[in-house]
């Protein structure tokens, strides 16, 4: 089966995004039966979607896990549901790598308001947690790049892969994103990438099973 996961690079003034690491050390975890792709993304409205869809396109995966950083999070959150809308406040604290700062603009015109996740979220919550990972499911991937990613890559599912699954997962700051901001919530590399690690054998046994 083909899987295809993506991360971000840093933004918001961060020189670290940790989903740009695991991305690049989760082809490294032996994964049976599995071929695993990976593809890094800018924080750029729009394009991100873009960049990843391409990908789904050439690739042809069997799911895509888009993951994404929300620091001020304390446990690893595969996302329920994706929004059609694109929306910085304008005392947000950052724009998008390009500096835009869109308002209640749709990601697709005419589309559905929301977009599940068909990815196996509690599934991965549970063994996730069940490992002594801390992990939830959340019911808000934003209105920032990670939804913008999200409701895209799932209304392509939804429209030309019908046969395939996709969904988001958000992580923690890492440690070292905490650097001089000693009251952020952190969870240590090692912890994220096992966490990865399990949501993709999640992901793999949901496969599976509706394969029979």
């Amino acid at each position: 089966m083909k899987i295809l996961i993506s991360g971000f690079v840093p933004f918001g003034g961060s020189s670290i995004n940790p989903t740009e690491q695991l991305i690049k050390d989760i082809v490294q975890v032996p994964m049976e039966g599995a071929e695993i792709k990976t593809k890094l993304l800018p924080v750029h409205f729009d394009e991100c979607a873009e960049i990843l869809l391409e990908e789904i396109r050439s690739f042809e995966p069997d799911a895509v896990i888009a993951c994404g950083v929300a620091a001020g999070r304390t446990a690893i959150t595969p996302e329920k549901i994706a929004v059609n809308i694109k929306d910085i406040a304008p005392d947000a604290p950052y724009p998008d790598n390009k500096g835009r700062r869109p308002q209640d603009e749709p990601i697709r015109p005419g589309g559905p308001d929301g977009l599940f996740s068909s990815l196996p979220v509690r599934d991965m919550v549970n063994r996730m947690t069940a490992s002594g990972i801390p992990a939830s499911i959340s019911y808000t991937a934003g209105t920032f790049i990670c939804n913008n990613t999200m409701y895209a890559l799932l209304d392509e599912i939804r429209t030309s892969k019908p046969n395939a699954i996709g969904g988001f997962v958000h992580f923690p700051a890492s440690t070292e994103m905490a650097a001089g901001k000693p009251s952020l919530p952190t969870l240590s590399y090692e912890t994220m990438l096992k966490g990865l690690e399990i949501i993709i054998q999640t992901t793999m046994d949901e496969l599976k099973a509706r394969s029979k």
